[in-house]
């Protein structure tokens, strides 16, 4: 696999493996305000373009729904709580963080969910090797992805530009997000899509596990 100089990260589903804490803070919030709750394989299908959506996607009638607001007030306080219950870095993670900046490559992480949740992750799981960790960003003017928006942040913060950069990810939303940003996709198969839907979706290169990355 061609290698980079720069390397921009999805995290959950990519490098962090959260679907147990996301759906047990989604179905803690259902509970609480009356609401059907929904199995590990179904929020694995809701995640994937910030937790506003997965909470549209679990609430009934999504922010129709006139306790859609309070249903998702109480989400974010529980999962900000219980964000490291059980989650953690997918099997060689670690080491393949830690290889790259051993390479002098430059290593940042974008994602969709809260700015805090998103920082507090990084830094619990990724202090040494993840330089910049951007979440949804509440700067007005920055969308989420797959607007290019935070990945270009993070080249500002990183103090680099777009040249020889790539982006990886595990859904749909990354492969747009990348081609928005004028990167090329690195899919991984370890996280929340398949490779059958990924290619469904424009994706071409493939990780099947983190050490390819750095092949």
């Amino acid at each position: 696999m061609k290698q980079y100089n720069t390397y921009i990260f999805d995290l959950d589903g990519t490098l962090l493996d959260t679907l147990d804490d996301l759906t047990a803070a989604v179905n803690y919030a259902l509970r609480q305000h009356g609401m059907p709750e929904h199995t590990r394989e179904e929020v694995r299908h809701m995640v994937g373009n910030g937790v506003r959506l997965l909470m549209v996607r679990a609430v009934p009638d999504g922010d129709k729904n006139p306790r859609f607001d309070d249903a998702f007030r109480t989400f974010r306080e529980y999962y900000m709580e219980h964000s490291l219950d059980t989650t953690r870095p997918y099997d060689g993670i670690p080491e393949l963080l830690a290889a790259l900046r051993q390479q002098g490559k430059r290593v940042a992480v974008v994602s969709n969910k809260f700015y805090a949740a998103t920082r507090e992750l990084c830094r619990h799981f990724f202090a040494d090797t993840v330089e910049v960790a951007i979440g949804e960003h509440e700067a007005e003017g920055i969308r989420k992805k797959p607007a290019p928006d935070t990945v270009i942040e993070a080249f500002r913060q990183l103090g680099v530009s777009k040249e020889n950069a790539v982006y990886v990810g595990d859904s749909d939303v990354d492969l747009q997000t990348a081609v928005n940003s004028g990167l090329p996709c690195i899919s991984v198969l370890w996280g929340f899509r398949d490779q059958a839907f990924l290619e469904a979706h424009g994706a071409t290169t493939f990780a099947r596990k983190p050490g390819e990355i750095l092949q």
